[in-house]
């Protein structure tokens, strides 16, 4: 019984640890101008658009972040002159040769794609 009791805490901690990874917060504080996530609805707002691609790379099965990607420098050509950062949108996603990677690595160097789209208003 004690066998059974130790695997279900090992289960129970692994499972913890492996949840836990690859989170990553982005912070629009820092970018000098103001971000919304959406416009009230019927409303489109008038300004370029924007995609902008980065990468992100966590370690240890996604336990350890290595480079994060960050909204500030990935917008910093957009946010020259702007009012504002409308509709902006964060997609994390991996590309086949992140998962071939990950794969290569058995999970010990995972890279992600993160996705920036928007609208600037105001240049």
């Amino acid at each position: 019984m004690t066998r059974l009791r130790r695997l279900v805490a090992a289960m129970a901690v692994g499972t913890v640890f492996l949840a836990g990874g690859c989170a990553q917060s982005f912070d629009a504080t820092n970018l000098g101008v103001p971000a919304t996530m959406a416009s009230a609805a019927g409303e489109t707002p008038a300004g370029q658009r924007f995609t902008v691609k980065t990468h992100t790379v966590h370690a240890f099965w996604g336990l350890l972040p290595l480079k994060k990607a960050t909204l500030d420098r990935a917008l910093a050509n957009q946010l020259v002159g702007a009012k504002e950062i409308a509709q902006l949108k964060i997609r994390t996603k991996s590309r086949w040769t992140d998962l071939l990677f990950t794969g290569l690595t058995l999970g010990l160097i995972a890279p992600k794609t993160v996705i920036y789209e928007g609208v600037v208003v105001g240049r």
